[in-house]
């Protein structure tokens, strides 16, 4: 499989699929896939930390501000969605397209 292909697939389950071609051995080795492996670690880590901290807001404000906190997880699983599409789509037409923190940390990583 080509760089490209399994970068994209680095995101495909998430962190899963992350850690996967981190640990398979053709791929390791690849800066490409070891970069989008990262990142895809690294997103997946920061979306579930927001999403956590959404579903704490939710039990402890009042049921008045209810329908605000469900809208914001609605945007931002919607907005999880569209960047992983976006990343995927880049990682297959080989570019390096970094997330503006989460990119760094992948770089530094690498």
């Amino acid at each position: 499989m080509s760089s490209n292909v399994a970068g994209a697939l680095c995101y495909l389950a998430g962190f899963v699929t992350g850690i996967l071609f981190l640990v398979i051995e053709p791929y390791r080795r690849d800066r490409v896939v070891r970069f989008h492996a990262l990142q895809s670690i690294f997103l997946n880590v920061a979306w579930f930390a927001t999403y956590f901290a959404l579903s704490l807001f939710l039990t402890i404000l009042p049921a008045l501000l209810s329908p605000l906190i469900w809208f914001l997880h609605l945007l931002l699983d919607l907005g999880v969605f569209l960047l992983w599409l976006l990343l995927m789509y880049k990682a297959y037409h080989r570019e390096q397209f970094k997330l503006p923190v989460i990119g760094d940390l992948s770089v530094r990583e690498i």
